[in-house]
């Protein structure tokens, strides 16, 4: 049996495996690239670094995994105590169509690393991105280590309801999340889901417009708004929102639809006309609720699935555009009238993944990062942030540590152990 197996291979070997499967994706990096371009639009220098960083996570397991924490009890004279770290067996490790190479990177190393083996479902809608690079990884594994499965979400229903599934790590829709939850409760397995987000930013006053600006166009327009962590709302204070909004409207006509092999493409397309569709109705219900398009607001006279991009003025916590993940090229505001009016109206909602504040107060910002429950704070800067962060996202954005060194917990389970010299 590849699990019993897999399990008793020293870590050493195990990070060993996935050193060679990082090489195999850092050197295949290029293809990786232009086929994620080719089957959802991404730009093809992003899609290039989307390969790279999936490779680092693969890289950073291996390191990681060789220092999973178990801990040595106080036991009394003639006895042994001690906690270990044990793997969960075999986990499914089901991942989305709009960053697929880290996300699944980081959820299979980890379980791997940790002495589970794995059946990975990537997306149908990236499917050819997906199974390319879980080929790569699953040929640097011995034989049944890993097992990749291609199908719809009926397939991946019956790798979540499968008995012999001990964990299902899932980054997606939080309707599909939510669903994996009540079937994993049902059964007795344990899931850890990182659902969507409908991610905040707010602007306090006192903030350099034009910068101001350029944050909320990178956070809603890259990849066409089509990431988890995508900027889907934003709350101006009163005292700069004539400003920043005049800033953004120049900026967001700059972004450049076209070729995504060319570098002076900014924009992407949508994934698919079924995602086009979500936008348009989002877009169409707050201008008939009374928003107001200060640019964009249509779709592009181009082939495929592509939408302009798009600020909305005069929104309000009613729309959907305001509550329901869009994923695309949007960026609806509200103005609010103090920064705490700001912090309120982002830390509303079912969502909780992450939030952004442009602030110069300090106190402003120590403020944000202890009133805002979300999983991720991030001050002054849409993107970014260190390797080796770890998170709980709150409320609908899922459940568990989905990424980082913590991940590494959320693959194995402690037993405790005591050991006593005498035997009778």
């Amino acid at each position: 049996m590849a699990f019993a197996r897999w399990r008793r291979t020293a870590p050493s070997e195990r990070a060993d495996a996935l050193r060679s499967a990082a090489a195999s994706v850092r050197d295949r990096a290029d293809e990786l690239a232009d086929l994620l371009c080719d089957t959802t639009g991404r730009l093809l220098q992003e899609a290039r670094a989307s390969a790279v960083v999936a490779a680092d996570l693969l890289e950073e397991a291996a390191v990681a995994g060789l220092a999973v924490p178990g801990r040595v009890l106080a036991g009394g004279p003639g006895a042994a105590d001690w906690v270990r770290a044990e793997p969960h067996g075999v986990v499914a490790v089901l991942t989305p169509w709009n960053d697929p190479y880290p996300a699944a990177a980081g959820l299979v190393a980890a379980a791997l690393v940790t002495g589970n083996t794995v059946v990975h479902k990537p997306s149908e809608r990236s499917l050819a991105p997906g199974l390319m690079l879980a080929s790569l990884i699953a040929e640097a594994m011995p034989e049944g280590v890993m097992t990749v499965v291609a199908g719809d979400g009926e397939v991946g229903a019956g790798i979540v309801g499968d008995d012999r599934v001990r964990l299902v790590a899932h980054i997606g829709s939080t309707t599909t999340g939510q669903e994996i939850l009540r079937r994993c409760a049902h059964r007795g397995a344990r899931a850890v889901v990182e659902n969507g987000g409908k991610d905040a930013l707010v602007v306090d006053d006192g903030v350099d417009a034009r910068w101001a600006a350029e944050q909320i166009a990178v956070g809603a327009f890259t990849n066409a708004g089509q990431l988890c962590t995508s900027v889907e709302r934003v709350y101006l204070h009163a005292s700069v929102a004539d400003d920043v909004l005049h800033e953004l409207g120049r900026t967001a006509k700059r972004w450049h639809a076209g070729d995504p092999r060319s570098p002076d493409t900014t924009l992407c397309r949508l994934v698919d006309e079924a995602q086009l569709d979500v936008v348009e109705a989002h877009v169409s219900e707050a201008l008939d609720q009374g928003a107001r398009a200060l640019v964009g607001g249509r779709r592009l006279d181009l082939q495929g699935p592509w939408y302009s991009p798009t600020v909305l003025t005069g929104c309000t916590s009613e729309m959907q555009v305001m509550r329901e993940e869009t994923f695309g090229p949007v960026a609806p505001v509200q103005v609010v009238a103090s920064w705490e009016d700001g912090l309120r109206e982002a830390d509303s909602g079912s969502f909780g993944l992450a939030a952004t504040v442009l602030t110069s107060d300090p106190a402003h910002a120590m403020q944000a990062i202890e009133e805002l429950d979300v999983g991720t704070v991030k001050v002054n800067a849409v993107f970014g942030g260190a390797p080796r962060g770890s998170a709980d996202p709150r409320r609908g954005s899922g459940r568990g540590r989905g990424y980082g060194p913590d991940l590494l917990g959320e693959m194995t389970l402690l037993k405790a152990v005591h050991w006593t010299t005498g035997a009778g």
